[in-house]
């Protein structure tokens, strides 16, 4: 059995874009009976720029709740919490103490930052090294990335290799699973859906607040009773991507024929939104209700976790002398 590690950031509410990009094609990945999941929440990674506790922990259970409201089975995989398991902070020292300063200052994480230096907080600096260590605590076989991540994926091999090349195996060196097809989902704006744009849509919304965000989506000044182009529209972008195909060719020819209002778009866009999640709504809901519940499922993860995490360390430390 392969496994597969997945980092699932703690920033809150899983948008729609996250939703359709990483959430589903992750759990689609875990029902595959060749394969065993690590889904975790990086909750320490959030640290370099989150300082309110309360924050986290209300980030923290949202994420939580949005994966086990779209059905992530917690039985056949593993889905914790970062920061439970406290054997990932004693391997991040251990590695930082083999990783050379110029691969730390290469890394994107850092580049993006080091024109201001005063912005930059020891564990942003060391924050790849925390990544490398998510992985290689728990003997993955494969970890899905993006384009975004490759540097961050080469950066753990390196560090896994290296170390097994001066103590012996006793890493498991990852390979990345990249994915060509990664869905992109346009935002409010066009671009891509994401928190930092303030374009996103949260389906997890009550009725009137997500209807109001799908209304806030732009378009053209085209008038109703004019033929429009569905290609160009961000209504029908997003549209195509949730309903079924039939109600996308309707929708087509509506905009073609005129007399269709870019209102009407984003009511049957909402419409279509309320209810091909409606259970997922309701679920999440109830875990936002009942916060010890979902504090249980991650502690019951935290101790699977726990068990590969306590093996791989007392690895480390038989090699180190500790």
């Amino acid at each position: 059995m392969a496994r597969i590690l997945t980092g699932i950031q703690s920033t809150g509410t899983p948008h729609l874009g996250n939703i359709l990009g990483a959430m589903l094609p992750g759990i689609k990945l875990s029902e595959q009976p060749e394969n065993e999941s690590f889904f975790f929440i990086a909750d320490l990674h959030s640290l370099t720029t989150i300082k309110d506790a309360e924050v986290r922990r209300q980030n923290v259970r949202s994420v939580a709740a949005a994966w086990l409201a779209f059905g992530f089975d917690t039985d056949k995989n593993v889905f914790y919490r970062q920061s439970d398991v406290n054997e990932v902070a004693e391997l991040t020292w251990y590695m930082n103490c083999f990783t050379p300063y110029p691969m730390l200052a290469n890394a994107h994480s850092f580049k993006d930052k080091s024109e201001r230096l005063a912005d930059v907080n020891a564990g942003l600096f060391t924050y790849p090294v925390l990544m490398a260590c998510d992985i290689i605590l728990y003997d993955a076989n494969f970890v899905p990335v993006g384009k975004d991540q490759q540097q961050h994926l080469e950066m753990t091999r390196d560090i896994a290799s290296s170390f097994n090349h001066q103590y012996g195996d006793t890493f498991v060196v990852p390979e990345g699973l990249y994915d060509e097809q990664v869905m992109v989902v346009p935002g409010t704006d066009g671009q891509k859906m994401s928190k930092s744009y303030n374009n996103f849509i949260d389906i997890f919304l009550p009725d009137k607040k997500l209807r109001k965000q799908v209304m806030a989506i732009v378009t053209d000044s085209t008038p109703l009773e004019e033929p429009k182009d569905p290609d160009v529209c961000n209504v029908y972008a997003l549209y195509k991507l949730v309903a079924k195909d039939g109600q996308v060719a309707e929708m087509r020819e509506n905009y073609l024929k005129g007399g269709y209002g870019y209102g009407h778009a984003k009511q049957a866009l909402y419409e279509v939104l309320i209810g091909k999640y409606a259970a997922e709504r309701e679920a999440y809901n109830n875990f936002i209700n009942n916060p010890d519940e979902l504090e249980d499922r991650l502690k019951v993860g935290a101790d699977k976790a726990r068990v590969v995490a306590q093996d791989v360390i007392g690895r480390v430390r038989e090699k180190l002398g500790y």
